[in-house]
């Protein structure tokens, strides 16, 4: 469903009360409830914990109210999603309402949570579950109009991340973005064949040896006279590793590693659906990184859009050859803001684990800023230096570059300064390494895709845009 569906209208009839309440208010807030209340709370030893869910009967044993645990907060104000996003599984059918009242941001971060816990992947059940009949009265005070334009985004992200590669190739993602470019107003193109070996080389030798061919798929929206804001997205629709074959675990997951496409969609979205003062560009290099007899080697030497050469160290480090060449496009146009998202590397999750992505940038201060918002949104990244002594790492004794280190040390640092070398006169650049998956069960956050830094860097771009 689309995230308007799971709202009611504020004039919807037999509205139950959602009371959120912090451990350390229980007692005061019990105090004031009917006797049959506190017997109820004692009874069901409902201690407010966060995730803790309570609904309270009437006397006809239907339910009347629901009690929600939101743990340790010292305020509502610092309500995340997550406090909320539960709890369409967990409350019985009809319309609820929030009864506390809450300050704008954490309104508007609740109803969000709210639609992304309603979102479900039933593509591929024999049987899809039936669409929740839970639905809340948004808080008076959030910004749905972002709520749903965000929500929705995610969604679509989510979706396509859990999409098996089986059908999703590039060709798939490309009619995807096309199709997204016409519900959106923007303008959608994509370069394959012999113009993309001829344009786009990099891309086109990772992209080769696959059934589905490689293309670059390009989206452009906005006034003329606007900042120009361009986004890259890794589209690696299945990575096997190319002949540098991964084993059968490494592969399990890499129907995902066209997440940073995904999430880059999802930014431009938001982006063109809340009518930013930008005129955006969209690059996704589309491909399967496959084997076959006219798979690219290790040891090749690779050349790029920029003019640079790149040996070939490893095949399996596919992500960072198509995104160089996007990137140099990108850089050519001398954007304001240029950003990058991709799953680039494993190091990134050895460093800081699947929940955090990892930011690097050219400037302090921007980067300073997605942090923040992250922080605020409880949409988190985690800045990593751009370390120039590390740049030796990538050196080739046949090319200009390799696109591996010999070195098993920092290896995300090395991945994003090997991009680094596509950007040169873009002087405020993003690259975010991210995992774009939850590996584990959360209240809200099932296993599956995860839209990661989206909403973050929609903030950032709403700063200097909106």
């Amino acid at each position: 469903m689309s995230a308007a569906e799971c709202f009611a209208t504020p004039d919807a009839t037999s509205i139950r009360p959602l009371h959120l309440v912090r451990e350390s208010q229980l007692d005061a807030w019990s105090a004031g409830r009917p006797a049959f209340i506190q017997k109820w709370l004692s009874t069901s030893r409902f201690k407010a914990e966060r995730h803790q869910v309570l609904v309270v009967p009437d006397a006809e044993g239907s339910a009347a109210m629901a009690v929600i645990g939101v743990g340790s907060l010292a305020d509502l104000g610092q309500l995340e999603p997550w406090h909320v996003a539960h709890l369409p599984d967990r409350l019985p059918a009809g319309t609820w309402q929030i009864a506390n009242d809450l300050p704008p941001h954490a309104s508007t971060l609740a109803a969000f949570g709210w639609a992304h816990g309603n979102y479900r992947f039933d593509r591929y059940r024999s049987t899809a579950r039936l669409p929740s009949a839970v639905r809340l009265v948004p808080p008076a005070n959030a910004d749905m109009v972002y709520v749903v334009h965000a929500a929705d985004a995610t969604g679509m992200a989510r979706d396509l991340i859990n999409t098996p590669a089986g059908d999703l190739d590039p060709a798939r993602l490309a009619t995807e973005a096309l199709e997204l470019a016409v519900r959106i107003g923007a303008r959608g193109a994509e370069v394959t064949g012999a113009a993309l070996a001829e344009q786009y080389p990099a891309i086109h030798a990772v992209g080769r040896a696959a059934t589905s061919p490689p293309r670059l798929i390009d989206l452009t929206w906005g006034n003329e006279a606007h900042p120009k804001v361009t986004i890259c997205g890794k589209g690696v629709c299945f990575d096997s590793g190319g002949l540098d074959l991964k084993p059968a675990s490494g592969m399990l997951l890499m129907k995902k590693d066209m997440g940073g496409a995904a999430c880059a969609l999802a930014l431009a979205r938001i982006a063109i659906e809340s009518r930013l003062k930008v005129r955006l560009r969209v690059l996704i290099p589309a491909v399967e990184n496959a084997v076959s007899g006219n798979a690219y080697r290790p040891g090749d030497v690779l050349r790029t859009r920029k003019g640079l050469t790149v040996e070939v160290g490893n095949t399996d480090a596919e992500g960072r050859l198509v995104l160089c060449d996007a990137l140099a496009e990108a850089d050519s146009e001398h954007p304001e803001l240029l950003i990058d998202l991709a799953t680039l590397t494993g190091a990134a999750r050895v460093a800081l684990g699947p929940e955090l992505p990892a930011l690097f940038g050219h400037r302090v201060e921007t980067v300073d800023a997605v942090v923040r918002h992250g922080r605020a949104l409880s949409d988190p990244v985690w800045p990593l230096p751009l370390w120039s002594g590390y740049d030796d790492e990538i050196a080739s004794k046949v090319a200009d570059l390799n696109n591996v280190s010999s070195s098993p040390f920092a290896g995300s640092i090395i991945g994003a300064l090997f991009l680094r070398r596509f950007v040169a006169a873009t002087t405020d650049w993003l690259h975010v390494d991210l995992y774009a998956w939850n590996g584990k069960e959360r209240p809200g956050r099932p296993v599956g895709a995860e839209a990661q830094a989206v909403r973050a860097l929609f903030a950032l771009l709403a700063e200097r845009y909106g």
